[in-house]
């Protein structure tokens, strides 16, 4: 989807652009996503966070109904190993080896022991849910449905973050109104209603079992029913604040509660469930509910100040960086659709893909990460980093980019030691697949052997040198820029015969959808090698140092991109009739990414780039259905990917980034948009490669 979108976008559009300030909050506000009764059984939630946490809601502004999750960035546990396994096992794991055109490569797969489990831990871990509990005018719990609940309509502020909520229970109106803090794991909600005046109306807090042997229901993430597998400790401190500490194996996560006089009890010793009821008679009630580690100090705060902190921070977001009107002044029927989804994209985009670590690549954000496989389901996918937040590169939101591109550092000693001393490379850093949080690489034939994600931090550090081209900025990614080109010379191998330099095989191609022992010189990684090598060396040269001979003599005697029958193909040697086989359209339309994606590299014939773009109907996959966004801006999936995918909102934004802004080489005020029927305006965006 990632790939089809962008590239489409790319392909439908060119840009005029405008002088006048563009009124942000109009626009923002004008796309408030808005629920009513339809919607009880909505299978996205509306959702306030921060980029590393997040809340779901459902129609009542917590998750009385559904149990939507609450995701973070640093949330995650390991499973108990399998009987018979101990932690020396999963220390000394050794994958199967192969040749390597002569060089025998140790691989992360093929280990059988510890495997299976290496592939689901660590996992990520939904922190609970927060729903309402009703009475009856008898004082008896009730178990509420959503036809219980009558007059329901819910908001979506995006300029502020804030979720409001009403409906009404057996004649008595509940306005509940939600967000998240900026800084921390802390929801803030406020409740009014004459039930709280007649004890009829609290919260429950309830806590899942979390583990990676099996897939969940997207998008509900946990076990509800295993309460036996894990633990919850009241921990009481007088009638304003009280603490549950979670323990599953060996990780504990603690839950605070802080606000308005409150009572608190466990519904049950056998259930994870507390009962929260407010004890002051009044028509108000308001809490926070933080999550976090067990060492961490909650921070003592009232409801009113993280609606305070979600304010500004969104405001910030909203006014500081870039910002695209597509709709004033237009006359084409599409403008309105097209703004909704970059206004709802950026919101979402920001609650869900700017933390510390990378998304997975069937990435739920931090709405659930279940309906894939336990691969995907427990590690962060370096190799679909690029679609899920190079955008933020392009719309000038720098804080937000720079909390996760640290990984590069932060995993170059484990990738270094992954080609060098586990693989045998003579040099560089071999960047994982997927990955957890101390930069191990997920076990499996497909993310061993899959390269196209090498290239990625050099293409991060150079927008951020051009958008900050000092010497602070080039010696921050030397290191990494370094090390990620020794490894790219180190890979291709110098073919006698032929006497240029070829990748693969064994190697994947993006698609993942070709036999690894007969890859070779594959289109889209030939050319995004050659335009990392080229990033690398002007790196160098950027420093003032010697460009190393190994990757001047590499790039220089590339092997050409594959051509057959006037188009590019697959990669070098692949059946004729690839075009008409399903078993190699049915995934990413690589070749697309040849001429829109990347920037032209020097062996690139536009030409033929424009034959193969058409004979992969860029333009029939961006109008395709499934290239949709839900009510509230989820992008919806497909057959092979769940719901929301968001490197499809990644992808989308990049596009509408180079629409607006243009890239090297583009002329006039931006090649996006056909000039009738449309008016853009752009403020403080990048142009692309």
């Amino acid at each position: 989807m990632s790939h089809s979108l962008f590239l489409l976008v790319l392909s439908a559009l060119r840009l005029t652009n405008g002088l006048e300030s563009i009124n942000r909050q109009s626009l923002v506000v004008r796309f408030n996503p808005i629920r009513d009764g339809s919607a009880l059984n909505a299978t996205t939630p509306m959702q306030v966070g921060n980029g590393n946490f997040a809340f779901g809601a459902d129609v009542t502004g917590l998750q009385t109904l559904l149990p939507f999750a609450i995701m973070s960035s640093w949330g995650w546990k390991n499973d108990t190993l399998p009987a018979g396994l101990t932690t020396q096992d999963v220390e000394d794991y050794k994958g199967v080896s192969w040749y390597n055109h002569g060089r025998l490569v140790q691989y992360d797969f093929g280990g059988g022991g510890p495997e299976q489990w290496l592939t689901s831990n660590p996992n990520r871990v939904n922190l609970g849910r927060i729903g309402l509990v009703l009475w009856s005018a008898q004082g008896e719990k009730l178990n509420i449905t959503g036809e219980d609940l009558t007059d329901i309509e819910q908001k979506l502020n995006l300029w502020t973050g804030k979720l409001t909520s009403r409906f009404s229970f057996q004649g008595g109106p509940v306005t509940i109104e939600t967000a998240v803090a900026d800084d921390t794991g802390r929801i803030g909600l406020s409740i009014r209603s004459p039930l709280l005046g007649s004890s009829r109306l609290g919260i429950f807090l309830d806590f899942p079992w979390n583990d990676g042997e099996a897939k969940f229901s997207a998008p509900f993430v946990g076990n509800w029913d295993a309460t036996s597998k894990h633990t919850t400790v009241l921990e009481a401190s007088g009638n304003n604040s009280a603490s549950v500490l979670h323990t599953m194996v060996s990780a504990t996560f603690r839950t605070t509660i802080m606000g308005d006089k409150f009572g608190i009890s466990r519904d049950s010793p056998d259930a994870h469930r507390y009962t929260v009821q407010p004890l002051k008679n009044s028509t108000t009630f308001s809490l926070t509910v933080e999550y976090g580690l067990p060492d961490d100090k909650p921070n003592f705060s009232s409801a009113q100040n993280v609606f305070d902190s979600s304010a500004s921070a969104w405001e910030e977001f909203w006014t500081r960086s870039g910002f695209v009107d597509v709709l004033t002044g237009s006359t084409d029927p599409r403008a309105e659709e097209l703004q909704r989804r970059i206004v709802l994209s950026r919101y979402l985009m920001r609650v869900n893909e700017a933390g510390g670590t990378p998304p997975q690549e069937f990435h739920m954000g931090k709405v659930s990460f279940g309906a894939c496989n336990r691969t995907e389901l427990t590690f962060d996918g370096i190799e679909m980093y690029f679609w899920h937040c190079a955008h933020w590169a392009l719309w000038n939101n720098w804080d937000l980019l720079r909390r996760s591109t640290t990984i590069y550092s932060r995993f170059l000693n484990s990738s270094i030691a992954r080609a060098q001393v586990q693989q045998g490379w003579p040099a560089g850093a071999r960047w994982p697949k997927m990955t957890d949080p101390s930069g191990r690489s997920s076990p499996g034939e497909i993310n061993n052997l899959l390269i196209w994600e090498q290239p990625h931090p050099l293409v991060f550090a150079l927008y951020e040198y051009r958008a900050f081209p000092v010497k602070e900025t080039l010696n921050k990614w030397r290191d990494v820029v370094i090390q990620t080109a020794n490894w790219m010379s180190a890979f291709a191998w110098y073919n006698e015969t032929t006497g240029v330099y070829d990748i693969g095989p064994p190697m994947y191609v993006a698609s993942e959808d070709t036999s690894p022992n007969v890859t070779q010189n594959p289109a889209l990684e030939l050319a995004y090698w050659r335009l990392g090598l080229d990033i690398a060396s002007k790196w160098m040269e950027n420093l003032g140092e010697e460009v190393p001979e190994d990757w001047t003599r590499v790039a220089d005697k590339l092997a050409k991109l594959p051509i057959d029958n006037g188009t590019y193909a697959v990669y070098e040697g692949i059946e004729s009739d690839f075009w008409t086989d399903k078993a190699y359209t049915n995934d990413h339309p690589t070749l697309l990414g040849l001429h829109g994606w990347l920037p032209p590299t020097p062996d690139l014939n536009v030409t033929i780039a424009k034959l193969t773009a058409e004979k992969e109907k860029a333009v029939e996959w961006l109008l395709h259905p499934l290239f949709a966004f839900d009510d509230v801006g989820m992008p919806i999936g497909g057959a092979r990917v769940p719901t929301p995918y968001f490197p499809g909102s990644g992808a989308f934004l990049l596009a509408i980034a180079m629409m607006c802004k243009g890239w090297d080489g583009s002329h006039g005020s931006a090649p996006g948009f056909p000039s009738n029927g449309w008016v853009v305006r752009v403020e403080k965006l990048n142009k692309a490669l």
